[in-house]
């Protein structure tokens, strides 16, 4: 196995569970190097699963990625889930606003990488956590994700 790929199932061992990375790059996957030779992207048959966030070295998740870490891992991991009345406007790659979430992983952090879904755990958006779970659940107001891509937008 090549250290580019040992490197980005590590990470994303770590940043979502084990075994996720396994999961998420398969033997073929291929990279786009940034200039100065650092992993920005992950592409699989051509089609971006993942990106390296260069200020952190966070991976952000195309909705392919999103999709099979969503089939891999159990409700709630990883998960803030809307409801039905925010479903079309998050799908379509709006703000999830604190007052439309129903529930929560209690062990994300705010500026983690989360799947969104509906209350039928069916997969709507990927995005970045605002606020901690603490704070969605006793603030009304304001945005609880900043939602990257929609699965409307592909």
């Amino acid at each position: 196995m090549n250290k580019k790929l040992s490197t980005v199932r590590i990470m994303a061992d770590y940043q979502f569970c084990k075994g996720c990375g396994e999961k998420l790059f398969p033997e073929d996957v291929s990279f786009l190097l940034s200039r100065t030779g650092r992993i920005r992207q992950i592409l699989y048959n051509n089609e971006r699963i993942a990106t390296v966030r260069a200020s952190d070295g966070v991976l952000t998740l195309s909705i392919k990625g999103a999709d099979t870490v969503h089939k891999y891992l159990s409700k709630p991991n990883q998960r803030v889930t809307m409801c039905e009345e925010a479903v079309p406007f998050v799908s379509a790659g709006k703000t999830a606003f604190s007052k439309h979430v129903i529930d929560i992983d209690p062990e994300l952090r705010a500026g983690e990488e989360v799947l969104v879904v509906d209350e039928s755990d069916n997969l709507l958006a990927t995005g970045q956590l605002i606020l901690s779970p603490e704070e969605i659940h006793s603030i009304e107001r304001g945005s609880a994700v900043d939602i990257r891509t929609g699965v409307q937008q592909q």
